[in-house]
């Protein structure tokens, strides 16, 4: 029986080629506890800058979110028949999810602050429950019904796909706290874009923690 594969726990069960996809849930989780852990500190003098950087944070999974809708599940519905009989489910997790970042969202808007620390942490909740059972399905999906060759690939249009905004914050954003494995399995311009420049702008502009 082939290993689980989950990224709750860092990228150890994770193959090389996918790193760059399993980095993107891990920042989601890091992103969600870091709300939940900050929420009842922040004073109405932070709220811009707290709601900068969340807007940032879901513009990023908003593209994740549709590059998997229009990119990577078509390409598993045609090789995986697992996957095909399961991805309705996670259409409805999206929904759930959407609706979870819009309470934050309003939240985060002037004189809602006291709804911050309960919409923190029903996004942490379902990012949680989410990923748990995305990555059920579509990690050992990536693993065995796509060829390393045909994964990057795919992935290629992934981020091809990603408009200047999104790339501006992606790279430092995926890096925050990463360990060594991680930084290493991004290319090299990626892993040095987000080690310098954009990492110098992404704690400039964004960091509020």
């Amino acid at each position: 029986m082939r290993t689980q594969l989950s990224t709750e726990n860092g990228l150890s069960t994770i193959p090389r080629h996918i790193h760059g996809f399993a980095l993107m849930h891990v920042a989601m989780r890091r992103d969600a506890r870091r709300l939940v852990a900050g929420a009842a500190g922040v004073r109405d003098g932070q709220v811009d800058r707290v709601a900068g950087w969340w807007r940032q944070v879901r513009a990023v999974i908003d593209w994740h979110h549709h590059t998997e809708d229009d990119i990577l599940w078509p390409a598993l519905r045609a090789k995986s028949p697992v996957f095909a009989e399961r991805e309705q489910a996670m259409h409805a997790d999206h929904i759930a999810l959407d609706e979870a970042m819009e309470a934050v969202t309003k939240a985060l808007a002037p004189g809602r602050l006291l709804d911050l620390a309960g919409a923190a942490r029903r996004f942490d909740t379902v990012v949680h429950a989410h990923l748990r059972d995305e990555e059920a399905v579509v990690l050992s999906a990536f693993r065995d019904d796509l060829s390393e060759r045909e994964y990057l690939a795919i992935e290629r249009r992934v981020i091809a796909s990603a408009p200047m905004s999104v790339m501006a914050f992606l790279p430092p954003w995926m890096l925050d706290g990463a360990d060594g494995v991680g930084a290493s399995s991004m290319p090299p311009p990626v892993r040095l874009l987000g080690t310098t420049v954009l990492r110098l702008r992404y704690h400039r502009q964004w960091r509020w923690w």
